[in-house]
């Protein structure tokens, strides 16, 4: 099998996900297509060597609808040539569509692959794509009698079981938001591609403290919920919670080889892969069975790793992960996660991976892990080494 090699990875800045946004004005193809433009380019590459494009995107609807990759590598004018595909593993969409290309080009189907994601949350809202019927209702009515719930109140869930309180979420939120600011200047330049006047994520706020976050009302409470499940506490607010995001991401993938032929230097190689299915009704815990594939299958403990991105779609989420595996919280989203820096939800495994190496690059650290909750009850897990 070949190695896979990371060339590059970008974004654009994270936008506020709704009208009046830094990136809401702008069509999601645009905004996909001027980063896989600038990727090429800052490279020198030739595009009409590119074997395919793997996008990732949730709400394949409006604007993002009729395989919004083949539509972005179009406006991007690459050659027609070039083939493009769109996938959907929820909030992992492009942290699969990474993967996918990895292993494309590991077993020798591909020479060089772009995976990328994007969201426009402001132009095609989440759940925009299901209209006017629930389509789990009836499939699933037999094996889940009482019916799926949202990700928030698997959210609520969580935080029930594993017993995290609404300070210890608001904390974790407040904690996101500082690293992020902190990191801001030293690391997200590097990553980050200026679209017009948006240089930096608009939704970091570097002014947030747990006692602000404290004062908010939870998002997700539902009387008729709380009869089903009376061990909730709620605890999850739109401060403990990821925004809704505008954005972009885009990783140059190719075969060792070949990035040698070009004379381009890696910045990292895949080291493993995982994928896992949890229970749908939490929903948010496939990160742990992802995490315990992946590190038996790589043979590498998490002491090993020199850094954890663990999505932060609700606090929740990396406080149960970091307290299943007993984690260092130290490398545990060093740089602040998706609670300030955003989820662009198809975007958003680009996003994670464009920080983990940089933060790497920054810190001397050899390896990197990446895991994210899905919608579904399912997660991603991804393991890369710093060249």
């Amino acid at each position: 099998m070949g190695t896979a090699v990371i060339v590059d990875v970008i974004r654009t800045p994270s936008g506020k996900g709704k009208p009046g946004g830094a990136l809401s004005g702008i069509h999601p193809a645009t905004l996909l297509a001027d980063l896989l433009r600038t990727l090429v380019t800052k490279h020198d590459l030739d595009p009409a060597l590119i074997d395919d494009v793997i996008t990732g995107c949730v709400t394949q609807a409006g604007e993002q609808a009729v395989n919004i990759g083949r539509t972005a590598v179009l406006a991007a004018g690459f050659p027609e040539s070039v083939p493009a595909t769109t996938i959907d593993r929820q909030c992992g969409s492009s942290q699969q569509a990474a993967a996918f290309a990895a292993q494309g080009v590991s077993a020798g189907v591909y020479d060089i692959v772009i995976a990328c994601g994007v969201e426009s949350m402001s132009r095609a809202p989440m759940f925009s794509n299901v209209g006017d019927k629930d389509p789990s209702v009836g499939p699933l009515s037999t094996r889940y009698p009482e019916g799926l719930v949202s990700q928030g109140i698997g959210a609520e869930l969580i935080a029930a079981r594993w017993k995290f309180d609404r300070d210890q979420l608001d904390d974790y939120a407040a904690r996101s938001h500082r690293l992020a600011a902190e990191a801001s200047d030293r690391l997200q330049q590097d990553q980050i591609v200026p679209v017009g006047d948006a240089v930096l994520d608009e939704t970091v706020r570097a002014s947030t403290t747990a006692e602000s976050l404290s004062t908010l009302k939870p998002v997700f409470q539902n009387a008729a919920l709380a009869e089903r499940f009376p061990e909730i506490d709620w605890s999850i607010t739109a401060g403990n919670s990821s925004p809704l995001t505008d954005g972009a991401s885009a990783a140059l993938i190719m075969s060792e080889e070949k990035a040698a032929a070009l004379g381009l230097t890696p910045r990292a190689r895949f080291h493993s892969f995982a994928v896992a299915g949890s229970d749908p009704l939490l929903m948010l815990t496939g990160p742990i069975p992802a995490t315990e594939k992946i590190l038996a299958r790589s043979g590498l403990t998490l002491d090993d790793i020199d850094t954890y991105e663990v999505n932060e779609a609700f606090a929740s989420v990396p406080l149960m992960w970091q307290s299943h595996f007993d984690a260092d919280p130290a490398r545990l989203n060093p740089a602040g996660g998706a609670i300030a820096l955003g989820h662009p939800l198809g975007a958003s495994g680009g996003r994670l991976l464009a920080s983990m190496l940089t933060y790497l690059e920054a810190t001397g650290g050899r390896y990197g892990l990446q895991t994210m909750c899905e919608g579904g009850g399912m997660a991603n897990a991804t393991i890369i080494e710093r060249i």
